[in-house]
C-alpha cells in the first residue's frame, strides 16, 4: 500500500536476530500509519496497536543488550543509555502528549513520527556501530550518573526560578535549530587552570518572553534591548546555581560569554559535541543546556562581553539579528544532489535549511516553522502527500506553505498534484535562475509586508 514505512536493505546490520526484530517494528508502525489513514477503525484499535508497538519496542531492546553482552560490545554501557533515554525520556513525552490532546489524528501522527524517526536514525547510526559499521557519535558523554544529576537540578531551577514544569525530551540533543533562538555561550576558568567549562544555552523566544518578560512585566511579544540584557544576566545566573551544586566546578568563575548565531551555535556540534547535552520542553519554549568541558572553542566566534562593551555589544546583536532576517525555507528531497542544488540557489536571499525524508521533514517544522516548504512529491516511507496531509490537519502548521517538487508535467500527474491543495508546484529540471525567478515571485505575493521599505 501506498506511504507504508518499508524495510530497506540498507537498514539490515548483518545480525538476522536484530534485523528480524527491526523489520517487526517497522510493519507494526506502517500498520499504525494505515489505521490512521482509514477513519472507520476505532480508537481503541489504535490505542492498542501503540501500546503493542511500545511494548515490542521495549522488549526489542532487552534482546539487542543481550546480543551486544554476548559478542562483548566494547560501547553497550552508552547503547543502554540511548536505550533508557528513549524508553523512560522520549516514549514518556509521546504518551503525555496522546492524554493530553485525547489521541487526536495530529497527535497520533507526531507519536508516529518521532517513533519512525528515532528508529530509522538509532539503526543507521548507532545500531550498525554494534557490528564495526561505524563509530558511535555518543562515545564523550559524561557518565550517565553525572547527567542525571545535572538534569534533575536544571528541573528544579526551571521551576523554582521560573515556575515552569519542564520535561526532558532528550539527553542526546544535537544542536538542532527550534523556532527563533536565542544563543548564548558561558566560559569558566580558573586562573593558572587551562581547563575551561563552556556552557551553550539555546532559547525558544517565547520562552524568554514567556519567563523571564512574562517576570519583568514586560508586554511585548518579541526581544529588545532590555529583554536581552535581563536574558544575559538571569542565564548567567541560572548557570551559577547549577554550578554550585558540583564543588569540582564551584570555584570556575565565568571569563567569557558571547551571544552566537545559529550558525556558530550549530558549528559547535559539528567540531565537537557536548559531554552534556539536554533539550526541555518548558510548556512556555523549548530551552536546550549544553556542557563541552574542557576544551577551547575555535577563535572568531564573537566578541567577549564585559562591562565595557555590554551595551554595545547586545545593542549591535539585536541589530544583526533583525537586518540578516530572511525567510525560511526548508527543503525536502530524498536526493542529496537537489537538496544542495536548492541550498546554493537560494541561500544568498533566504534562510534555508535541508532534510532527506518525510519523517525528518516533520520534525523539522515542528522544532522551527519554514516560511516555505519545497516538498520532493515522490519519496520513500513518507511521501510529499503524505507529509502535506499531515501538515494540514494539524492547526498550527496548517497555513505553511507548501511548493511540490516533481519531474512529471504530463496531465494527470499535474492534476492530482494541484487536488492537493499546494501553494503550487516546481518541475526540477527547470534552469535554476527560472526555479528562483518563480519562489522570489511567490514570496513577493504571499508576504509582501517582508519587502516593505
Amino acid at each position: 500500500m501506498e506511504n507504508q514505512l518499508i524495510w530497506k536493505d540498507e537498514f539490515s546490520i548483518g545480525v538476522k536476530i536484530i534485523d528480524e526484530e527491526h523489520q517487526k517494528l517497522f510493519e507494526t508502525i506502517a500498520r499504525l500509519f494505515v489505521m490512521r489513514d482509514q477513519e472507520k477503525r476505532s480508537r481503541m484499535a489504535c490505542l492498542e496497536g501503540i501500546k503493542y508497538l511500545k511494548a515490542h519496542a521495549l522488549k526489542h531492546f532487552d534482546d539487542e543488550e543481550k546480543y551486544m553482552e554476548l559478542v562483548a560490545y566494547d560501547e553497550i554501557e552508552m547503547h543502554k543509555r540511548l536505550h533508557r533515554g528513549f524508553r523512560d525520556n522520549t516514549l514518556p513525552a509521546l504518551e503525555r502528549e496522546l492524554e493530553r490532546e485525547d489521541y487526536s489524528p495530529a497527535s497520533v501522527d507526531h507519536f508516529l513520527s518521532v517513533c519512525t524517526g528515532w528508529l530509522i536514525g538509532h539503526i543507521l547510526a548507532e545500531d550498525r556501530a554494534i557490528t564495526g559499521g561505524k563509530m558511535s557519535k555518543w562515545v564523550d558523554l559524561l557518565p550517565e550518573q553525572e547527567v542525571e544529576a545535572i538534569k534533575q537540578v536544571i528541573l528544579k531551577l526551571l521551576k523554582d526560578m521560573f515556575q515552569v514544569e519542564a520535561h526532558v525530551v532528550t539527553d542526546s540533543y544535537g544542536g538542532e535549530r527550534f523556532g527563533n533562538g536565542v544563543y548564548y555561550r558561558l566560559v569558566y576558568g580558573r586562573e593558572k587552570d587551562e581547563k575551561k567549562w563552556e556552557i551553550l544555552l539555546a532559547f525558544e523566544e517565547r520562552s524568554l518572553v514567556n519567563t523571564v518578560g512574562k517576570m519583568m512585566g514586560i508586554r511585548t511579544d518579541k526581544l529588545d534591548m532590555v529583554l536581552l540584557n535581563a536574558v544575559r544576566y538571569t542565564a548567567s545566573q541560572f548557570v551559577r546555581r547549577v554550578m554550585d551544586h558540583y564543588p569540582s566546578i564551584e570555584s570556575y568563575e565565568m571569563v567569557e560569554e558571547n551571544l552566537l548565531t545559529y550558525e556558530q551555535f550549530s558549528g559547535i556540534f559539528e567540531r565537537k559535541l557536548p559531554q552534556v547535552s539536554l533539550l526541555f520542553d518548558t510548556t512556555a519554549g523549548y530551552f536546550s543546556y549544553c556542557i563541552i568541558a574542557p576544551h577551547l572553542l575555535e577563535d572568531g566566534i564573537g566578541t567577549p562581553i564585559d562591562h565595557t562593551n555590554a551595551v554595545s555589544e547586545v545593542e549591535k546583536y539585536l541589530l544583526e539579528k533583525e537586518k540578516n532576517k530572511k525567510l525560511k525555507i526548508l527543503v525536502v528531497d530524498d536526493s542529496s544532489t537537489i537538496r544542495l542544488g536548492m541550498k546554493r540557489l537560494l541561500e544568498h536571499d533566504y534562510d534555508v535549511a535541508e532534510v532527506h525524508s518525510g519523517v525528518s521533514a516533520i520534525r523539522a517544522i515542528s522544532l522551527d516553522k519554514p516560511d516555505l516548504v519545497l516538498l520532493d512529491y515522490e519519496m520513500p516511507v513518507c511521501d510529499g502527500r503524505h507529509v502535506l496531509e499531515m501538515l494540514r490537519s494539524e492547526k498550527e502548521f496548517s497555513d505553511v506553505s507548501v511548493i511540490f517538487l516533481t519531474t512529471r508535467d504530463d496531465h494527470e500527474s499535474v492534476k492530482k498534484v494541484l487536488s492537493l491543495k499546494a501553494d503550487g508546484y516546481l518541475l526540477k529540471y527547470l534552469k535554476p535562475t527560472e526555479i528562483k525567478k518563480r519562489i522570489d515571485e511567490f514570496f513577493h505575493i504571499k508576504k509582501p509586508e517582508f519587502f516593505a521599505e
